[in-house]
């Protein structure tokens, strides 16, 4: 059965090619013009993955997604014409799982969509694969949990800033660069994106360092990459 993807853009124009060109690449397509009718349409009809442009009239993307997330585990990646970094960082800490900038390719498009269904496919079979702690130093990582704790306390983190850290614990003590990171957390598609990865990392050094300036976890190796240290 063909994966739905639900488009969610008040461009009439945008929705009908992004659907044309999702069904010729082998998806089930529909199309919402606000949030509201989305939320509507994604509670009649559950989709795969959701294509979510961030300025919607009335309810934007950011309310969107936060409405969305109260209804359903459904991946979505922000379409916007939005260049500023915040709004893409505003979605990714909302749970958003990719973004991308518009005018975009359509082939940068699919392959970014084929990533996230597949990251989210591997994520659904995550609970019959052997359960395994990892431990570097004071902080520990539940794999099957899904928990991180720093000295005994428990850390809130999103989605991809899990598996960012799952990848270095791994691998403790060893630097990894940037492109491995990228291919290994998000998939070789985002290969030559290392935005991505600097982010993340700010982020994770935000809620697990005690000093994020001078961190003592997540350490940076010029012209290399980053490693776990205990």
């Amino acid at each position: 059965m063909p994966k739905h993807i639900l488009i969610v853009d008040d461009d009439t124009l945008m929705r009908r090619s992004l659907a044309f060109s999702l069904e010729k690449a082998g998806y089930r397509a529909s199309t919402a013009g606000t949030g509201e009718d989305a939320l509507a349409l994604v509670r009649r009809d559950p989709p795969d993955l959701v294509l979510l442009d961030i300025g919607l009239p009335g309810m934007d993307g950011l309310d969107a997604l936060r409405n969305l997330r109260r209804e359903m585990a459904v991946p979505v990646i922000f379409v916007t014409a939005r260049r500023r970094e915040l709004d893409e960082v505003l979605g990714l800490e909302l749970g958003a799982d990719d973004y991308v900038t518009k005018p975009f390719d359509t082939d940068v498009l699919l392959a970014r969509i084929r990533a996230v269904l597949r990251r989210t496919q591997a994520t659904a079979v995550t609970p019959e694969m052997p359960v395994e702690t990892l431990t570097v130093g004071d902080l520990v990582i539940d794999q099957a949990a899904h928990i991180v704790t720093v000295k005994g306390e428990v850390v809130d983190l999103a989605p991809r800033e899990f598996d960012l850290l799952t990848a270095l614990a791994l691998e403790a003590g060893r630097v990894l660069s940037i492109d491995e990171l990228l291919a290994r957390v998000w998939g070789a598609e985002y290969v030559g994106e290392p935005q991505v990865v600097y982010v993340h990392i700010r982020w994770l050094r935000e809620k697990l360092e005690a000093d994020p300036q001078h961190p003592l976890h997540i350490i940076t190796v010029r012209g290399v990459g980053y490693k776990l240290v205990a």
